[in-house]
């Protein structure tokens, strides 16, 4: 069954037109920019990029209505040799570095400033209503990154730019100038790397993750103490992850691999779309998804999204983690539509590859909770 965008008559869209913009979405137009689809974008390292001289680079924003009053998400570059306009915001933003070489610096308004280098890969996020301002550090080629912000609840509900953008308060609990803040950690708690930095979140060592199914790790961030967060998640060749479904707003970003996922509202055929590393896939609000390696070497995404997509249970574990068959949002391998591991063998066939599944499938019974 194909997607439904529930357009309805131009009789009855007349009636509602003056509430199809938001504070945010006229934003986003005052900056000269444009909001495009977000659900699925083949490659955030080409897609395309309008001048964003408030910033003094170039941008575009990705979205889609079920994220649009969560968080969003951009692509920004910055000219060679150059660097994008200071800046300081009371909404929170956490950056991967999509390609390029530079540095960033950070400050409060006690005047505590720390500076830090990133290259390609790299993870970390601004402090709240910090100052910051990005550089280039090459002369020869632009730098690029994505960013997930929780702007359009903000923006939706004070307006006021002024407000927004030239705050003067010092979040101390958040950033207080301590000259080890981004220098990157290994402490690990549970899942939970504690650090406010990554330098390379496509090497990064990863922690077992069986619960997620087909083997491979799993991490999490909060970095910079945002209300918003973020985790990386592997798994082997030849196989795929547990379907599940969750709030809205998660972006996840394919780092390594090549492969496919699925996704699909409830009661509906799945829809394909495949990726490779640059990729960007938006699940809409409990929509279920699953991810396949259909590649030759471990496939890695990373997922920034914003807390309320996790829909926990009373001890606090995110339902998309927990089986349907107790009340969870996540659909075991035994209960899993035999078209699935029909497309699955089909697409592994055109690369003369073979399922590695029949372990997991294994694995499951054991724990596997009665119907």
């Amino acid at each position: 069954m194909a997607r439904k965008d529930a357009i309805v008559s131009d009789e009855i869209a007349k009636k509602f037109a003056t509430e199809k913009e938001t504070p945010y979405t006229r934003w986003v137009a005052n900056q000269g920019l444009e909001i495009i689809d977000g659900i699925y974008v083949p490659d955030l390292n080409t897609v395309e990029l309008k001048p964003w001289d408030s910033r003094g680079g170039k941008g575009v924003f990705i979205n889609h209505d079920a994220s649009r009053t969560t968080n969003d998400c951009y692509v920004c570059e910055i000219p060679s040799g150059g660097k994008l306009a200071p800046q300081r915001q009371l909404f929170e933003e956490m950056i991967m570095i999509l390609d390029g070489r530079g540095s960033t610096t950070v400050w409060n308004d006690a005047g505590q400033k720390v500076t830090f280098e990133w290259e390609t890969g790299a993870l970390f996020a601004v402090p709240l209503n910090t100052w910051f301002q990005h550089f280039n550090g090459s002369g020869q080629k632009p730098a690029r990154f994505v960013s997930v912000t929780n702007m359009p609840p903000i923006m939706n509900l004070y307006e006021e730019n002024d407000f927004i953008f030239n705050t003067e308060y010092d979040f101390k609990s958040r950033f207080s100038g301590e000259s080890d803040y981004f220098s990157p950690k290994d402490e690990l708690n549970g899942f939970r790397l504690e650090t406010n930095f990554v330098a390379d979140a496509v090497n990064l060592p990863l922690v077992e993750a069986k619960e997620r199914g087909a083997g491979g790790g799993h991490i999490r961030f909060n970095l910079a103490k945002s209300s918003m967060n973020a985790h990386i998640s592997q798994f082997p060749v030849g196989t795929y992850k547990k379907a599940h479904a969750h709030g809205p707003g998660a972006h996840v970003i394919i780092l390594a691999g090549e492969g496919y996922s699925l996704m699909w509202p409830e009661g509906e055929e799945p829809k394909r779309y495949d990726w490779k590393p640059g990729t960007l896939i938006t699940p809409p609000n409990m929509w279920f998804h699953q991810h396949f390696n259909t590649g030759e070497t471990p496939a890695r995404y990373l997922a920034f999204k914003y807390e309320g997509v996790a829909f926990r249970n009373a001890q606090g574990v995110p339902k998309a983690w927990i089986s349907r068959r107790i009340g969870g949002h996540q659909i075991d391998y035994a209960d899993e539509s035999n078209t699935v591991r029909t497309l699955f063998a089909d697409a592994l066939a055109e690369k003369g590859l073979t399922s590695q599944m029949e372990s997991a499938y294994e694995a499951e019974k054991e724990h596997l909770p009665p119907l």
